[in-house]
């Protein structure tokens, strides 16, 4: 258990809801019971997808818990399986997959756990004891909190539901935890460090011995990361109409954007790599590093496709099984095994590129990176009947060292990738939008029933290559693209036919 302090409470904490809030008795209701709730993905020529998919729902739901007195939480959540505690990496991709099921319960409040946790100066810990509710890590241990990628777990749970009263109580917290993050984990010149441990990617050679230290390095993960978080706060408090606060967040991430790019890019490697004291650049290429797609203004127009190019090439992260977590040209990546987070790949990560890849519009290339890595994922699940924590590189088999039955993080794959960059669906409904990338080679009609939009919204969106047929009670503007496409039809509640002749 981690020692605790006492500090003045800052402005930012000050206004956190959940610090105060205690849990609402509820029960979690059996999987049989919600199962008609959540999305049907309808693939009648990839029925083990499909397999799949049903599968991890069901094992994802066994992995709900409930607060209790013991550990203070506030709200459900979903446990990682990984060990006692509640992981805030692990917490932040979770609700990902949580928000399709939330017209059955609501696990995509998850973090509430977290910021119901922060302490007065805004530190939040990275691992919570899910028995006790303490903290694993005191603040000033290097490795007690990170990566700060809350903001952006809860800006996309908000373009997914257009929950803006969500926006106003989760900003504060995330505001403060970005203002303990800028005090205690940067250098001179505002660019970021962090551990392996702090990273979320352990065992990464790419800093010397910086397993549990940063070896004063500067940190091209840590570092994108703050970048976006203050991107997403300036959007949120746009949003929120607070606008002293957009107007200073927006003048701290055009700082953090040029420090960035003056610092960490390589020019002989075409590529975002941590840097030492000395200014030497790492050997080692991170898939850390494409936090960076994540908000493509953190990135000149004229790096992004030489950036980009490393995931397509063969030698790089375009590997059989894409994207592994340290690039094969890379001192210390290992082929056969990914040794961990030297070469393996993640399901995390890979779902972090793709949606950063969409921000680019590199659409074709998300879909087949995401076909790939779900065929792979599906080949093992069928050899061993399960879902693990990482995957080797080259092959369709499990990473070593990983740990089986990972039905939380890695469910990411046969749910939310499947979902969204397999079959194609994704949403911005603040703007009432639903994209259709429609790549997917099947002869038969394919798509999804039960799509979950806004708050309590349903949709069926099914088509073949002739036609799309879309049921709904919901009005939206329906957008299809594939290599040839570029469709753009208002919806209105009821069956709407459209033709691709």
């Amino acid at each position: 258990m981690a020692e605790k302090f006492s500090y003045e409470q800052t402005p930012f904490v000050q206004k956190n809801p959940f610090m105060n809030r205690v849990a609402n008795p509820c029960d979690i209701p059996a999987f049989s019971a919600i199962k008609s709730q959540l999305p049907v993905p309808i693939l009648p020529e990839f029925l083990d997808w499909t397999a799949l998919y049903w599968r991890s729902w069901e094992e994802v739901w066994r992995a709900g818990r409930l607060p209790h007195a013991e550990n203070g939480f506030i709200t459900p959540y979903l446990d990682s399986g990984y060990n006692q505690n509640m992981f805030m990496w692990d917490t932040a991709f979770m609700v990902q997959l949580a928000i399709y099921g939330r017209n059955a319960f609501n696990f995509a409040s998850s973090l509430n756990n977290f910021y119901a946790k922060q302490h007065a100066d805004g530190f939040i810990c990275r691992e919570i004891d899910m028995g006790s509710g303490d903290d694993y890590f005191n603040p000033f241990d290097p490795n007690s909190t990170g990566p700060n990628i809350m903001a952006w777990a809860e800006w996309r749970v908000f373009r997914q539901t257009g929950n803006a009263s969500r926006l106003s109580e989760v900003f504060w917290p995330l505001l403060a935890y970005h203002r303990w993050c800028q005090n205690n984990r940067t250098w001179p010149g505002g660019l970021y460090w962090a551990t392996g441990m702090s990273s979320a990617m352990d065992n990464q050679p790419r800093v010397p011995d910086s397993n549990k230290h940063h070896r004063h390095w500067t940190w091209v993960d840590a570092s994108f990361q703050a970048g976006l978080s203050i991107s997403i706060l300036e959007q949120m408090a746009l949003v929120l109409e607070k606008k002293e606060l957009v107007d200073q967040l927006s003048r701290e991430k055009t700082a953090i954007t040029s420090q960035i790019n003056a610092h960490l890019w390589s020019n002989e490697a075409e590529f975002y790599l941590d840097r030492d004291e000395n200014g030497r650049f790492s050997q080692a290429k991170t898939i850390g590093a494409f936090w960076g797609l994540q908000e493509k203004s953190l990135i000149p127009k004229e790096r992004r496709l030489k950036f980009i190019q490393h995931l397509r090439d063969s030698w790089s992260f375009g590997v059989e099984h894409p994207l592994p977590s340290l690039s094969a040209d890379s001192e210390g990546y290992n082929s056969l095994t990914g040794n961990y987070w030297r070469g393996a790949v993640w399901p995390a990560t890979t779902y972090m590129v793709l949606k950063g890849l969409r921000q680019l519009k590199q659409h074709k290339l998300v879909h087949k990176i995401a076909k790939k890595h779900l065929e792979h994922v599906t080949a093992v699940y069928k050899e061993t009947d399960t879902l693990w924590e990482n995957y080797t590189p080259e092959q369709a088999a499990p990473g070593d060292p990983a740990k089986r039955d990972y039905w939380g993080v890695s469910a990411l794959t046969p749910i939310s990738i499947l979902l969204e960059d397999v079959i194609g669906i994704h949403v911005d409904w603040p703007q009432s939008r639903v994209y259709w990338d429609k790549r997917l080679k099947t002869e038969q009609e394919f798509g999804v029933q039960n799509y979950p939009l806004g708050d309590g919204g349903m949709m069926d969106l099914v088509g073949d290559q002739e036609r799309i047929v879309v049921t709904t009670d919901t009005p939206f503007t329906l957008v299809v693209r594939d290599a040839t496409l570029n469709i753009q039809t208002a919806v209105s509640p009821g069956t709407t036919e459209i033709s691709l002749d």
